[in-house]
């Protein structure tokens, strides 16, 4: 078998019945030896519909755009894949320049809206003009991709480089895990200008859930903009503050700062670091459960031992101990009377968490990397 095509289905009634005639006169004309795969959850007609063009009916009931496709995938025969939703936005014709490209060497192929035509009301404007270029941008920016349509849901992939991606997602997020994904295993992609028309039947898509998904899922798959960068902003600037706070009085603007602002130093360089910390947890999590590898964190796994972060925490903790101690005689001495160490005080407690924090997390890091053992 040398393609199948997957159609993601939910109540497509109205416009399904096109799409495979589309696409069994596109099978034809080209002489593809094809496979048509209709993944359902739908309530209405759609899987007699599907029944009566005899095809492969998966019906699963199971809500997502991932899921569609997952349930899918499982039922394919073909060397290649082609995926395209059956609303009627599509042009089936499309799919042989598709194949020809993978055949051609490309690992996955999608195509581009934004550099073909679009039909008038095909696409709502803040999807065309909000939605979709700064998802897609975001995307860019965090995982270094070329990609100006990233939620096109016209795609093909060899099954060879689709087996590599581990596909995990359910919902419409799916779209930009395959992305990061064939991106992260380096796979070679071509973007393909396709043509866009108004869709049949009533839209699935929810705008600000399903674009909270998409956005909420690239941050996770990228440790550093949600927890690095914050989290080493915070920690330099609690640092350098706290520097300053604490030797001498601070003037900004003619304004004077005594002590008070060394509290919140003190936040500033604990929720950095540990954002630091969370970002090495995501990482070492994408690395033992997610396939994904990391030279950085390799190495850093050498150094960074539980004994070794052990050791590093129990020294913090003792200095901070030891301020808390001499601060304790002090008061001892002063016939326990009033004391003027509220900037020792904020560093002790400040070592101490940063101690306990740097303990913690290292045999929680440690959990989290058995895997890779």
């Amino acid at each position: 078998m040398e393609l199948s095509i997957i159609l993601p289905c939910r109540n497509e009634e109205q416009s399904l019945d096109s799409c495979l005639k589309s696409i069994k006169e596109t099978i034809k004309k080209y002489k593809i030896n094809a496979e048509i795969i209709v993944s359902d959850s739908s309530t209405d007609k759609s899987p007699k519909i599907a029944e009566k063009h005899n095809i492969i009916l998966v019906k699963h009931n199971k809500d997502g755009y991932g899921n569609a496709y997952l349930e899918a995938f499982k039922h394919t025969k073909g060397k290649y894949i082609f995926m395209a939703d059956c609303d009627g936005t599509y042009d089936f014709g499309e799919i042989p320049h598709f194949i020809n490209y993978l055949k051609k060497g490309y690992d996955f192929a999608i195509g581009d809206r934004f550099k073909g035509e679009m039909e008038n009301g095909s696409m709502p404007f803040s999807h065309k003009y909000i939605g979709n270029p700064i998802l897609s941008s975001i995307l860019r920016l965090f995982f270094n991709a070329k990609i100006h349509d990233t939620h096109c849901g016209m795609r093909a992939i060899s099954k060879e480089a689709l087996s590599k991606l581990n596909l995990q997602t359910t919902g419409m997020e799916f779209a930009s895990e395959m992305i990061i994904q064939a991106i992260k295993n380096k796979l070679k992609i071509k973007q393909i200008p396709i043509n866009y028309y108004k869709r049949k039947g009533k839209s699935k898509l929810k705008p600000f859930i399903d674009g909270w998904r998409h956005l909420r899922f690239m941050l996770l798959y990228s440790p550093m903009f949600l927890f690095f960068i914050p989290g080493i902003f915070l920690f330099i600037l609690g640092i350098i503050s706290g520097i300053l706070f604490y030797f001498g009085k601070f003037s900004f603007f003619g304004i004077k700062f005594f002590y008070h602002p060394l509290f919140l130093s003190s936040l500033a360089l604990i929720i950095g670091y540990q954002l630091i910390i969370f970002s090495a947890f995501a990482k070492t999590y994408a690395i033992t459960a997610l396939n994904e590898n990391s030279k950085i964190m390799n190495k850093l796994y050498k150094y960074l031992t539980i004994k070794n972060a052990s050791l590093s925490g129990l020294f913090a903790m003792f200095i901070g101990i030891i301020i808390y101690i001499s601060i304790f005689f002090k008061w001892i001495n002063s016939n326990f009377g009033s004391l003027n160490e509220v900037k020792n005080s904020i560093l002790a407690s400040t070592l101490i968490i940063l101690g306990a924090q740097t303990i913690f997390s290292s045999f929680m890091l440690s959990i989290l990397g058995i895997k890779r053992k």
